[in-house]
């Protein structure tokens, strides 16, 4: 599931463009925070008044981040559920300050969202001897504003591991956004730190697919309309890449279309069912042109004198040698390569014009 966040002290017309967003997407949760400054309560509980009204009408729940100080501030109802409810939040992601047996009572309230970044061994048998609702707790990675103190793939994978193992199946993370980063450092706010300056989309489908996150949440203000078409296609199953034509034909706009990887993975190349069978190319297309060495990510197309082959587009998993029966047509982006590897075989993906 792809969902956002926003941020209390955002205006109400962000926020309520966050829900709309969230609802475009069938997120079923948005995450925000609760850490406000003092003095800052009244002004605080006012918005989270707008807030549930917002989560009522787009269906959406809000998990918040809080401290039991922060909750203390917020309301002076010492059962937190009830305060929970009255602002439409429906879990609370658990920060410093609570117990593992205050954990395991707030999970028979509402949904509990622990800390998947740092809980231990001990704590994740303390919860389990507190006979927590499981059916109520999730994992949540932090995500880490300052460069460089992201985690590494081996610490979430070894994390989600142990959490797994006491019966927490449903693991969070976080990815940057690239249009609008928070403040105060705006240098995005990423779980892994190999995801600081990557492409959301990238990010997203790493997170899935390598680490079995369930839930990615975009921890930044705001993502490009570029990322949210793209997020639109992987919500749909398909992985869109980004290409540079290197030929200027009309007919290129037939390569532009849903592709499916052969059930039977090719080792160097991504092979197109489509192309051969769904596709009627022009005669020009198939016209050999001077052969090009196909470097990785090049797009090309099986020409006449490949004969039954001929029309079959590929797109090249390693460096391969010029071949006259083969016509360089593209170039996947720079930016897009790393996502060449999830296009296993039966994956479906997309070319997309830059």
């Amino acid at each position: 599931m792809l969902s956002f966040s926003f941020y209390l002290f955002q205006p109400l017309e962000q926020i309520e463009e966050t829900f709309q967003l969230a609802a475009r997407f069938g997120a079923k949760q948005l995450f925000t925070s609760l850490h406000v400054s003092k003095g800052q309560e009244l002004r605080e509980r006012k918005k989270l008044d707008h807030i549930r009204q917002f989560a009522f009408r787009y269906g959406i729940g809000v998990v918040a981040d809080a401290t039991p100080a922060v909750m203390a501030r917020l309301s002076a109802d010492t059962d937190i559920g009830a305060a929970l409810g009255r602002w439409g939040i429906v879990g609370l992601r658990l920060d410093d300050g609570f117990s593992m047996k205050e954990a395991a009572s707030l999970s028979k309230q509402v949904s509990v969202v622990l800390n998947a970044s740092t809980m231990t061994e001990r704590e994740c048998k303390e919860l389990a001897s507190y006979q927590a609702d499981e059916s109520n707790v999730e994992a949540w990675h932090n995500f880490y504003p300052r460069p460089e103190t992201g985690l590494g793939g081996e610490t979430m994978l070894a994390q989600n591991q142990r959490l797994r193992r006491y019966g927490i199946e449903t693991i969070g993370a976080f990815i940057p956004g690239d249009a609008k980063k928070r403040g105060p450092l705006y240098e995005g706010l990423p779980t892994l730190e190999a995801h600081r300056k990557a492409d959301p989309v990238y990010a997203y489908i790493e997170l899935v697919e390598t680490y079995g996150i369930k839930k990615v949440f975009i921890g930044d203000l705001a993502v490009s309309d570029g990322v949210l078409r793209r997020m639109d296609w992987v919500r749909s199953g398909v992985i869109p890449i980004r290409y540079r034509p290197i030929v200027g034909a009309g007919w290129l706009s037939l390569v532009e279309t849903v592709h499916t990887n052969r059930r039977d993975a090719a080792r160097d190349v991504i092979r197109s069912v489509e192309s051969r069978c769904s596709i009627a190319w022009p005669q020009e297309a198939l016209h050999p042109i001077p052969a090009e060495p196909r470097r990785t990510g090049s797009i090309t197309i099986d020409n006449e004198r490949y004969g039954r082959y001929a029309g079959e587009l590929q797109m090249a998993l390693v460096d391969l040698p010029a071949d006259d029966r083969v016509n360089v047509i593209g170039q996947v982006i720079e930016e897009d390569m790393p996502l060449l590897r999830y296009i296993r075989g039966g994956r479906r993906f997309c070319l997309i014009r830059c």
